[in-house]
């Protein structure tokens, strides 16, 4: 069966940005992620085409390579015009920016060889919390796809009961010099792709390249105090080495769910508290929610909208040390709604009291007074 188009996987044009490129892989992985969809078959497949189509088109060169010659150029085992695993010339465009330009683009110098050992990619998993996970820590299962070195032939990618041998067109060095003029040219050998080593009896399972790709679970210890954009390194639990080198790293990457009643700000919290205007004009005292419970909060008489109240210490104690933060209730004054006709009258016999007399309403008195100082200028 061909593959799909990598483009129509992640459902972009080929012009696409990296950034729009990323955003449309973020929410395809989130849909069809294992743990959001356990027992679906077909949801673990898309999954894995999802992630084969990002790894490929994120990488500016293999983007390169695929946007020229598609699946061949980038699949090893096709043997394309231009692939990664071989053809243009015997080696990738990686090998050859490295062979011309050593170091600058991280390729092998003249004279020195190629290391058949490479270690892991770092990996990266996105962990939605509520607030209440990140403030307190939590431990979390996550189920993640990853590279692991193949059990069968312990990661050498031979056959059980064979081993790699020298390559013969390199003698071990894995890459070969090609001389045009003037110009010497090194370039990484077309039949071990710089491993130094040939492959006769490739593995069954990891079929020669000493890995296969599996899902493992991993349980995640969440600190309290973490925020959006923090991450959780988890080392050694990335993808395998090659050719016994040392697994990449995992990132967990941590992003908290907006909170129906509080709003976080670093440490500290911040919430609104509606009181009646009853409650404003005479005080009172009512009960508010913290993380750790219900607390009392005294109103002081005569209390405008908008008044601001420290609860101090019932925020948030920072991931990195420090005070414990605060809780911010900002009070509003609610109108009262559907009134009685005998609520109606009552109040309008109270507004009768306040007029004339402009100490009952300050801030209304100097909004007034400063209106009328403003046409005043404008006239003089």
């Amino acid at each position: 069966m061909s593959k799909r188009d990598y483009y129509e996987v992640l459902g972009v044009a080929r012009d696409t940005s990296d950034k729009e490129m990323k955003k449309a892989y973020r929410r395809l992985a989130m849909k069809f992620h294992p743990d959001r969809n356990p027992g679906d078959k077909e949801a673990e497949d898309k999954f894995k085409e999802v992630n084969e189509a990002f790894e490929i088109l994120s990488d500016p060169q293999k983007r390169a390579a695929y946007d020229q010659y598609g699946h061949a150029g980038v699949d090893p085992n096709m043997g394309g015009a231009g692939g990664f695993g071989g053809g243009f010339g015997g080696g990738n465009f990686g090998d050859i920016f490295g062979d011309v330009f050593g170091d600058i683009f991280g390729g092998g110098g003249s004279g020195r060889g190629h290391s058949s050992v490479q270690r892991g990619a770092d990996l990266r998993y996105n962990l939605e919390l509520d607030l209440e996970e990140a403030v307190r820590g939590v431990e979390k299962k996550i189920r993640i796809p990853t590279l692991v070195s193949c059990k069968t032939c312990d990661g050498s990618g031979a056959k059980k009961g064979t081993s790699p041998v020298t390559c013969t067109t390199c003698g071990g060095v894995g890459q070969v010099r090609m001389q045009q003029g003037f110009f010497a040219v090194q370039q990484t050998c077309p039949d071990c792709h710089g491993t130094g080593k040939m492959i006769k009896d490739p593995c069954p399972d990891c079929h020669g390249q000493g890995r296969v790709q599996e899902y493992k679970t991993l349980s995640v210890k969440v600190p309290k105090g973490v925020d959006t954009g923090d991450r959780i390194r988890l080392t050694g639990e990335g993808e395998a080495g090659v050719n016994g080198g040392p697994a990449g790293d995992l990132y967990v990457q941590v992003e908290v769910r907006e909170h129906k009643i509080f709003h976080r700000d670093g440490k500290h919290l911040y919430c609104e508290v509606p009181i009646t205007f009853t409650d404003a004009a005479l005080g009172g005292e009512m009960e508010v929610p913290t993380l750790d419970g219900k607390v009392k909060l005294k109103i002081p008489a005569e209390t405008q909208t908008g008044k601001m109240f420290r609860l101090r210490g019932k925020g948030v104690e920072p991931v990195r040390g420090g005070a414990q933060g605060d809780l911010i209730c900002k009070v509003v004054v609610e109108t009262p709604v559907n009134l009685t006709s005998r609520q109606k009258e009552l109040l309008n016999e109270l507004q009768a009291t306040f007029e004339g007399d402009h100490k009952h309403s300050p801030q209304k008195r100097g909004f007034f007074d400063g209106v009328k100082k403003f046409f005043d200028d404008m006239s003089s």
